[in-house]
């Protein structure tokens, strides 16, 4: 159970490191070496997540170059509160109920 919930925060809070590749590597790891069903579909999520973080902040950084930064200074504190949100909730779900994997919610499934 412990191992469990090890593993399943270590995807989850992965992103907290960076946002970059790097921090990815962390969950697609757990996901390849785990053999424990919720542990595999918390870094599945995980992944999701990740890729889903970095469409947004494209998005949102290319609203930010056409508007000269404008909708950067609304969007980008806003994304950056929804995104640490969404992981300390995943977190807390983990830590409280490691039985059933977190699904995000708002996100594109690609995995």
């Amino acid at each position: 159970m412990d191992k469990r919930k090890l593993l399943s925060a270590l995807s989850h809070g992965a992103i907290f490191f960076s946002t970059t590749i790097v921090s990815v590597g962390i969950p697609i790891a757990v996901w390849f070496v785990s053999d424990d069903s919720v542990v595999r579909e918390n870094a599945k999520e995980s992944i999701n997540f990740h890729i889903n973080v970095w469409f947004y902040g494209a998005i949102i950084a290319a609203l930010a170059f056409l508007t000269f930064g404008l909708l950067g200074l609304i969007l980008g504190p806003i994304g950056f509160l929804i995104h640490w949100g969404l992981t300390v909730l995943a977190l807390l779900q983990v830590f409280g109920n490691s039985d059933q994997p977190y699904r995000y919610p708002f996100i594109f499934r690609i995995l």
